[in-house]
């Protein structure tokens, strides 16, 4: 076919996937502003709808922040990971149906490449694209964007135009018209650090990076990487897609170019490298039960410790909370040149936080208030997925301390027993199933709705009716 490419890869994305979620399962929350996330002073957002974006809401913004944002429209629900973890299972089972590969990038998207598609033109292309959304649609009730092109990155940049709910077919030869022109940045390898260095030579898009001298590209950004992110932007990506291994380990690690010597300074690198791994760990659809601090001394000697908790968490705030507790003072300790959180022991089963602070290996806390603006310039960034046990390296030093329980432990098994909680799925025998809207004064204020039932009337009880009982969240869905 003279108009077909060789190649097609697809990257499916689905849209706002936790708030949609939200959205399907709750139906009064359709077309409103959802932020999901901790709903505490302390907590960050997981996710938001496409409402609460146009508002200049966005994951890993601190609540407070996105409240004040979207102002008194804003609906906070905390994660339900067992709802999304089921949608995410029937999603990947259509692309399953669709595609003999599927190569799983987190909870919510993944590249396809169709062998069907080998020679297809762009129309071709986009028909199979559309019946794929509809099947997605079909199955689940949810909204996803797919992107298509001559490769993994070009698939990614084209659900990125896609967005929200669309289909964007990007064939090789229109590279120069859609690709080119958009920020450097777009391409995978380009974090802020190259950004930075390919901005001083004058480096802005990926067009500007396509027709760099290749000397150049090596000096910006090294004669490893440099080369392979040049090529991608001139048009060539041919990684193919794979299934991966399942992760067993998330970590991200900060490098300084100065040292860090004082606590302030290392409850800041703690909670940034916590950030970093917990948008990974919220990505893979899992919680972690071991949270571990690794830190390299200025003379590069190395630690790691690790604190093991008794229930899977995706709390941000307890993973942070963990490893500040373990993060040595380095008055102590000496200077630290890295530092780095990972999270290991993932599991899908897993206790929704209760409070922002869930578990504590112990007692000591660090500054209160966290400046990130005191840190020292990063030179070194990595966040990465593991799919086998890391041992230390030469030299280190692995310290895996036998720490007493944590004294917080009884707080947090009083907060298991409370009944309700706003979010809270519910259920009562004459009306069904449904979620606490609202509670306090002794009253609970529940919408009753499913996926399947459309939007439900709120009714409000007293907290102690005994009718009214917890439920399983799955039952949101109506299946």
């Amino acid at each position: 076919m003279a108009d077909g490419q060789d190649r097609w890869v697809l990257h499916v994305d689905m849209d706002a996937f936790f708030a949609s979620c939200e959205q399907l399962t709750r139906p009064t929350l359709r077309g409103r502003p959802v932020l999901v996330g901790g709903v505490g002073g302390r907590g960050v957002v997981a996710g938001c709808s496409y409402e609460a974006r146009a508002r200049g809401a966005r994951s890993a913004m601190p609540s407070h922040q996105a409240r004040r944002l979207v102002g008194p429209s804003a609906v906070f629900v905390f994660p339900r990971m067992a709802v999304y973890r089921a949608l995410s299972r029937r999603v990947f089972e259509i692309f399953s149906a669709h595609a003999p590969v599927v190569e799983k990038v987190s909870v919510d998207e993944a590249f396809l490449e169709p062998p069907e598609l080998r020679g297809a033109d762009v129309e071709r292309t986009r028909r199979w694209a559309e019946d794929l959304r509809a099947a997605i649609r079909e199955a689940t009730g949810l909204p996803a964007s797919v992107g298509a092109g001559a490769g993994k990155q070009y698939a990614k940049i084209a659900s990125e135009l896609a967005k929200p709910d669309g289909i964007a077919v990007v064939p090789r030869r229109d590279h120069s018209d859609v690709l080119y022109p958009l920020p450097v940045r777009s391409l995978w390898g380009v974090g802020p650090v190259a950004g930075e260095r390919l901005s001083q030579f004058g480096i802005s898009t990926i067009g500007d990076l396509a027709a760099m001298d290749d000397d150049d590209v090596v000096h910006a950004l090294g004669r490893t990487v440099g080369p392979a992110i040049a090529r991608i932007a001139r048009g060539y990506d041919d990684r193919p897609v794979h299934e991966r291994a399942e992760a067993k380990q998330i970590s991200a690690e900060s490098t300084f170019a100065a040292d860090l010597t004082t606590a302030g300074q290392v409850a800041a690198a703690v909670r940034r490298a916590a950030q970093g791994a917990h948008r990974r760990l919220l990505g893979d659809g899992r919680a972690a039960r071991t949270v571990t601090v690794k830190i390299k001394r200025a003379d590069f000697t190395s630690m790691t410790r690790s604190f093991t908790l008794p229930v899977g968490t995706t709390s941000l705030e307890t993973i942070i909370a963990v490893a500040r507790s373990l993060a040595p003072d380095p008055v102590d300790f000496g200077a630290i040149r890295l530092l780095g959180v990972g999270l290991s022991g993932l599991t899908e089963i897993h206790q929704d936080a209760l409070f922002e602070q869930e578990i504590l290996p112990g007692t000591r806390q660090g500054p209160g208030h966290v400046d990130l603006d005191d840190l020292p310039d990063i030179i070194g960034v990595g966040t990465t997925v593991t799919t086998d046990d890391e041992a230390p390296g030469p030299g280190a030093e692995a310290v895996d301390d036998p720490l007493p329980a944590p004294p917080a432990i009884g707080a947090w098994r009083q907060g298991l027993q409370e009944r309700f909680r706003t979010g809270s799925d519910v259920r009562h025998p004459a009306f069904g199933h449904g979620w606490v809207q609202g509670s306090g004064h002794g009253r609970v204020s529940v919408r009753f709705e499913t996926a399947v039932t459309g939007p439900g009337r709120m009714r409000t009880f007293a907290e102690d009716d005994p009718d009214l009982e917890l439920a399983d969240p799955l039952d949101s869905l109506g299946w």
